[in-house]
């Protein structure tokens, strides 16, 4: 549950940050005429999200064992993809997320109603569908029959949505750059459990061989229905009988992303700390205020 709410909480509050630095930009240029078509853009990528969630549940129970696990396998690789990308993108545009908001805002201020539409559904689709694609593999994985994955996702959106209030509010200042490091490395684990598990699933719709070609089985040690079973599922997506290729990839995917996602960047001096957009100055141009 506690990956599923790391999913939740981060991604929620990448679409948190976007949307109030949206609004309070709107507000405070007196654009609040603006506002409008900003919350259909939301309300519409939210919408599409979910659908693309539930297609994606729903139409997969139509399917053969294999066909599922073939699909499964596929998407959860294409998840890993998709959300190690996003956390190096995070990581290295975090200091400057505002300005680029801004800039885009800007230009669809000058187009009219339906860029506004457009560019609120881009910022927050985005996000959206990337969650929507890595809860499912995350909780396909991780399934045991028990509603608690779901739970995890819906509990980090919930506090996700509470931050951004207060970041909008001005109660919150967020270093992001510290915050997307931290979450970005744990997301990395959980991908490479997911990954692993994907390969699993492969190997289950005979598309890749050594399914029996265990690298340890450890189930007499490690009771997967017990207490601490689950919570290294829940968390790792351990597996007490992996594979050889399900450890193989995911040490050859878990060691060299998480190296090269930690070692230092090199902020300039001053960079990195967000303020809430109520301390930031009205000219959108400006440049994010860092520490």
């Amino acid at each position: 549950m506690f990956s599923n709410y790391l999913i939740g909480l981060r991604e929620g509050l990448e679409a948190s940050l976007v949307v109030c630095i949206l609004i309070a930009y709107l507000v405070k240029t007196d654009r609040k005429d603006a506002l409008k078509p900003i919350w259909i853009g939301i309300a519409v990528a939210v919408t599409v999200a979910l659908g693309f969630g539930c297609a994606l549940e729903f139409g997969s129970q139509e399917m053969t064992f294999k066909a599922q696990e073939a699909l499964g396998g596929s998407l959860s690789i294409l998840a890993v993809g998709l959300v190690t990308w996003m956390v190096f993108w995070m990581r290295r545009t975090a200091r400057h997320l505002k300005s680029e908001l801004h800039g885009k805002l800007d230009a669809a201020l000058a187009m009219g109603t339906g860029a506004l539409v457009a560019t609120a559904f881009l910022a927050v689709g985005r996000e959206g569908l990337e969650t929507a694609l890595f809860v499912w593999a995350s909780v396909h994985a991780a399934s045991d029959g028990t509603p608690r994955p779901l739970i995890g996702v819906a509990l980090g959106l919930a506090t996700a949505v509470f931050l951004g209030w207060l970041f909008y509010r001005g109660a919150l200042k967020i270093n992001l750059a510290k915050f997307f490091t931290w979450t970005g490395g744990m997301l990395v684990v959980v991908a490479a459990g997911v990954l692993a598990y994907g390969v699993h699933d492969l190997q289950e719709a005979d598309f890749i061989p050594g399914l029996t070609n265990l690298a340890f089985d450890i189930s007499n040690t490690i009771d997967p229905t017990s207490w601490y079973g689950t919570l290294l599922k829940g968390v790792f997506n351990f597996q007490p009988d992996p594979t050889v290729l399900q450890v193989t990839v995911w040490a050859l995917y878990l060691v060299p992303t998480l190296a090269i996602f930690l070692a230092p960047v090199g902020f300039p001096s001053g960079k990195g700390k967000v303020k809430a957009p109520d301390e930031q100055g009205s000219r959108g141009s400006q440049p994010t205020k860092a520490s």
